[in-house]
């Protein structure tokens, strides 16, 4: 793969290297980096994604995220000030599974560590649990712990759903809701989910990327939504309001996985079903952004779920 590297600049501005800096989250990320005068780097293995984000890209220097290659990984990571991670995968997959990924970024943190980079800002979930059935939640929380264990300085953000410009979940909810006459529930739907802001989590990692101690914080948002609630509120946003229909949790997912493999995609995973009805989306910690996803909805209505957002293409390419 080509390194693309931007010009030196005269004057040396602190560097922040962003996982993923073309995927969702960390476009916001290094966006934000940029807005406040750092230099971003970037370890991707799908550099394509910057086509249409804008000029901004130009500004990023682009080196491979070679997991393989441990002496490369560490000379890409050389004279960071912040290295922020958003590498993760977020259902098991041929070309990518959950054990994959914890082994990737334990090479990650430990090519960090050679590489002298005093600083880490690592997203992961809300209830991350080692015990947790879920491997999604239990690779999450292995992941904090091998960070936690390089002895690295840290600050480990917990989203549970990001919304804004470009994400998937929330976007396709509305998406079903213009294109279908009820909407299934899992259950009666009565499970917390606290939706943060893409920018404001941006806001966050910047923030956290200059601090010296060690810091956990669940990266939630300002509404407390029950999953019910939160399906009212998109509906009532975009002028689509639908009956919700409570239904058994399993039948309700395998209409959803057929619906998915239709559009060649994978809407939900029976384990991200779980992990909603469990409540692992939800928090009781103070808010952490500021933005209302009810009122960024509504500023978003003609737009919002009018396109469908799939992640596999999004993903593989």
């Amino acid at each position: 793969m080509m390194e693309r590297t931007s010009r030196p600049k005269e004057t040396q501005a602190p560097l922040a290297v962003v996982t993923g800096a073309f995927g969702f989250s960390g476009r916001f990320i290094a966006r934000r980096f940029l807005a406040q005068g750092w230099r971003v780097r970037t370890l991707t293995n799908a550099p394509w994604k910057a086509q249409g984000l804008g000029d901004w890209t130009r500004q990023v220097e682009v080196h491979p995220l070679a997991f393989h290659d441990l002496a490369r990984l560490e000379k890409s990571l050389r004279g960071a000030r912040v290295l922020v991670n958003t590498y993760w995968v977020r259902f098991r997959h041929r070309a990518f599974t959950f054990e994959q990924a914890v082994q990737n970024s334990a090479r990650l943190f430990e090519a960090a560590r050679r590489a002298g980079v005093p600083r880490v800002v690592h997203i992961s979930i809300t209830n991350p649990d080692e015990r947790s059935p879920l491997p999604y939640f239990r690779g999450k929380a292995l992941v904090e712990r091998l960070l936690q264990a390089t002895g690295l300085s840290y600050a480990i953000l917990r989203p549970a759903v990001l919304f804004g410009p470009g994400d998937i979940l929330i976007n396709n909810i509305a998406w079903a809701l213009r294109r279908f006459p009820l909407f299934g529930l899992f259950g009666e739907g009565e499970y917390p989910i606290r939706p943060i802001f893409v920018e404001d989590l941006a806001a966050l990692a910047v923030r956290f990327a200059t601090a010296s101690e060690n810091v956990i914080l669940d990266a939630v948002g300002p509404e407390h939504f029950t999953y019910r609630t939160l399906v009212q509120t998109l509906g009532a946003a975009i002028g689509c309001p639908r009956p919700l229909v409570p239904m058994p949790p399993r039948v309700a997912w395998l209409a959803v996985a057929l619906l998915g493999k239709m559009l060649g995609d994978v809407l939900l995973t029976w384990e991200e079903v779980q992990g909603l009805m469990m409540g692992l989306l939800g928090s009781a910690a103070p808010d952490a952004g500021w933005t209302r996803l009810s009122l960024w909805a509504r500023e978003h209505a003609e737009t919002l779920g009018q396109r469908y957002a799939h992640e596999l293409k999004r993903r593989l390419g």
